[in-house]
C-alpha cells in the first residue's frame, strides 16, 4: 500500500544538519549520563527488596512514605489500581539491602497500627543480592553489545560492510538518544528498559534494512548515478512503507501508554522514543553515513586511475 506516490524529497540534502543535531542530542544525553547524575537502577541491577502489598481501600503513596520513614527505610512507591477487586497494590521498592525479618515486621506492625480499618495483605516479597543485581547488570550490557555485534555480521553478509557500518551507527545512535532520554527524566533501568532497548535495536535495523535493500536494487538499475540520487530515490520509494510501519506500531504503543498502568509505563514510554528514533535514524543516520562511505570510496577509486 503506497499512500505517498512519487515523492521526490531531498532527504540527502539535509543529512549534515540531521547528523549535527544528533550528535548535540547525544552529547546532551552523554552529560546527564556521565556527568550531571548518571543513569538511575532499578532493584533488578542494584539489589534490593521488593514487597507490594494489597488494600481494600486507595492508599496514598505519602501515608505509606510515613510508616516507611518511621521504621528508617528510604523507599520508592509505586500505586497500582484493581478495577476488577476494586483494590489497591502498592510496590515498595527498597533499593541497596535485603529487609531483614525484623525490619519486615516493624513495618507490618506500622501498617497494621496506621490502618487499621483498611484491610490489608502482603502478596509478594522479591529479594535480589547485590551481587547478583551486579551480574545483571553485565548481563544487560552484554546482551546490548552483543546485539551490535551481530548486526554488523548480518549486514556485512546480506550486504556489504560499508553497509554495516550505517547500520550499526543508526543502531548504537538509536540506544544511545534513548539512555539519554532514560537518564533526563530519571527513569529506572529496570530488565523491562533493556527488553525495550533490545526490541527498538531490532526495529531499527529492519527499517534500516528496507531502505538498505532498495538501495542495493538502485545500485544496480541506477548505475552510472550519484549515490546522493540513487539514496534519494531509495528512501522515497520505500517512504510509504515507513510511515506507514511506524503509524501502526506507535498507535498500539500509545494506547499501552495511556491504558498500560503504571508499571508498564517506563517500558512503554522507551517503545514510543526508540520507535521515533528509529524510523528517523534509518533515513537521516544510516543512510547518510552509507553516502559517506561510497563518496569517500570513489574517490580513492578516482585517484588510482
Amino acid at each position: 500500500m503506497e499512500f505517498i506516490r512519487e515523492s521526490k524529497i531531498d532527504f540527502a540534502s539535509k543529512r549534515f544538519y540531521a547528523l549535527g543535531a544528533s550528535g548535540l542530542l547525544l552529547l546532551v544525553g552523554l552529560f546527564f549520563m556521565v556527568i550531571h547524575h548518571g543513569l538511575v537502577y532499578s532493584i533488578d541491577f542494584t539489589g534490593g527488596t521488593l514487597l507490594q502489598y494489597r488494600f481494600e481501600q486507595p492508599v496514598s503513596d505519602g501515608e505509606l512514605r510515613t510508616v516507611l520513614n518511621e521504621a528508617g527505610i528510604s523507599a520508592e512507591i509505586t500505586t497500582l489500581k484493581d478495577i476488577q477487586q476494586n483494590s489497591t497494590e502498592s510496590l515498595i521498592k527498597i533499593p541497596g539491602e535485603q529487609v531483614s525479618a525484623d525490619k519486615q515486621a516493624a513495618i507490618e506492625s506500622l501498617l497494621n497500627s496506621k490502618f487499621q480499618n483498611n484491610a490489608h495483605e502482603l502478596r509478594k516479597v522479591d529479594r535480589i543480592g547485590p551481587r547478583v543485581g551486579e551480574e545483571l547488570k553485565w548481563d544487560a550490557l552484554l546482551a546490548v553489545v552483543v546485539s551490535l555485534l551481530l548486526i554488523v555480521v548480518y549486514i556485512t553478509v546480506r550486504f556489504e560492510f560499508k553497509f554495516a557500518i550505517g547500520a550499526l551507527a543508526a543502531t548504537a545512535h538509536d540506544v544511545l538518544i534513548m539512555m539519554g532520554i532514560i537518564s533526563i527524566l530519571k527513569t529506572e533501568i529496570s530488565l523491562s528498559i533493556i527488553a525495550a532497548l533490545l526490541t527498538i535495536v531490532g526495529y531499527s535495523l529492519n527499517d534500516t534494512i528496507v531502505v538498505y535493500d532498495r538501495i542495493r536494487e538502485n545500485l544496480k538499475r541506477m548505475a552510472g548515478r550519484p549515490i546522493v540520487d540513487i539514496v534519494n530515490a531509495s528512501i522515497n520509494q520505500t517512504l510509504s512503507r515507513t510511515i506507514l510501519t511506524a503509524a501502526t506500531t506507535l498507535f498500539v504503543v500509545v494506547v499501552m501508554l495511556i491504558f498500560g498502568g503504571e508499571t508498564l509505563k517506563p517500558m512503554v514510554f522507551a517503545l514510543f522514543v526508540g520507535i521515533i528514533v528509529g524510523t528517523y535514524s534509518s533515513i537521516y543516520i544510516a543512510s547518510p553515513i552509507l553516502i559517506e562511505w561510497y563518496q569517500r570510496y570513489q574517490n580513492k577509486e578516482m585517484l588510482r586511475h
